[in-house]
């Protein structure tokens, strides 16, 4: 395993150019007698009769950030460490995920056992788990319920926010900066801004908390002497389940004093039911369960499922990006165990 993530990470897999290792994927698992389907940029791999159940993990990464003090795509042993780009998030899981499934598939299961090695995820893009999911279900019937390989310290997240980015507007009118004229849009967007940054819902989830909302992103002025006529800004919303996207966007457009847009409304949060026998079974195996502030493929399914994997998030997308090589193999077998 830890041969097969140091060259995951020599090979650069940003976010929306995963046909390299897209390609060099293909290849090992069909070296491996996986008989791995393509879809754009995707794989996936199906073995067994039955229900489908499908794992999955994606094969992009996000941009190095400016403070490496590493070459982020050459792999790096030290210690118990595994340095490079996307060993954390999420090569770590790819590579327990593909040994869990060829222990899995070793014998025969009550089901259909699905792999999927997914694009764009960090870039929640259209072109990823999104177009291959049909073909999947188009071979192996409808998807019970899924286990998505993410760096969650090896415990279960069985909840997870959604994600709704919104452009945001507010209009003033231009005049000369040295003279009292014109409406400064900038001031105009400061009620705005202080709304998003104050506003409450009142459905707060055990598990998840409230939904966040923060201005990230802020835009205006074309000169310094010429009083800005237009500020956008943008608006990063964390659902918590208990509104879905569609519902926040209504509430926020009724009430917020700018002009504003979603991007998408399809990404919404997800949750399990705590009977549900995949959870019953991490409680059996003394895994906790919690709930995840941060996005995954998850998003885009409408099926019951869990998040669970080698790795802190914590470490995700920072300089410097590391897994311990133990976890590999403690994943490996987490994965086994629960679907065994």
């Amino acid at each position: 395993m830890i041969e097969l993530l140091q060259k995951l990470i020599s090979i650069p897999s940003l976010s929306r150019d995963e046909s390299a290792i897209a390609n060099f994927m293909q290849s090992w698992l069909t070296e491996e007698g996986l008989a791995p389907h393509r879809c754009g940029t995707n794989l996936w791999c199906c073995h067994g009769t039955g229900p489908a159940i499908l794992i999955d993990a994606h094969m992009d990464t996000v941009k190095p950030v400016t403070g490496w003090t590493r070459d982020p795509f050459t792999p790096t042993v030290e210690g118990r460490r595994l340095y490079g780009l996307g060993s954390n998030d999420d090569g770590a899981s790819v590579v327990a995920l593909i040994a869990a499934y060829k222990k899995l598939i070793a014998k025969p299961q009550p089901y259909t056992l699905i792999l999927s090695l997914s694009a764009q995820e960090e870039t929640s893009g259209r072109e990823g788990l999104e177009i291959s999911l049909p073909e999947m279900e188009a071979v192996c019937g409808p998807i019970a319920f899924g286990v998505f390989g993410e760096p969650t310290s090896l415990e279960m997240a069985v909840a997870e926010k959604g994600l709704m980015v919104l452009d945001c507007s507010v209009k003033g009118k231009a005049g000369h900066a040295a003279r009292n004229t014109g409406i400064n849009a900038i001031y105009e967007a400061l009620p705005a801004i202080d709304w998003f940054r104050n506003k409450q819902f009142d459905k707060v989830s055990p598990l998840l908390g409230p939904v966040k909302m923060t201005v990230t992103q802020i835009q205006a002025g074309t000169q310094h002497n010429v009083i800005p006529d237009i500020c956008t800004f943008v608006v990063d919303i964390r659902s918590n389940g208990l509104y879905t996207n569609e519902e926040l966007l209504e509430m926020i457009k009724a009430e917020a004093p700018c002009q504003l847009e979603a991007r998408s409304t399809r990404l919404c949060g997800s949750s399990i039911a705590e009977d549900h026998p995949l959870v019953q079974r991490a409680r059996e195996l003394g895994i906790p369960t919690v709930g995840s502030p941060t996005l995954s493929n998850q998003a885009l399914c409408r099926f019951p499922s869990v998040k669970i994997g080698p790795g802190d998030s914590v470490r995700s997308h920072t300089a410097d990006e590391y897994v311990n090589v133990a976890d590999l193999d403690k994943a490996t077998n987490i994965y086994v165990q629960l679907l065994d």
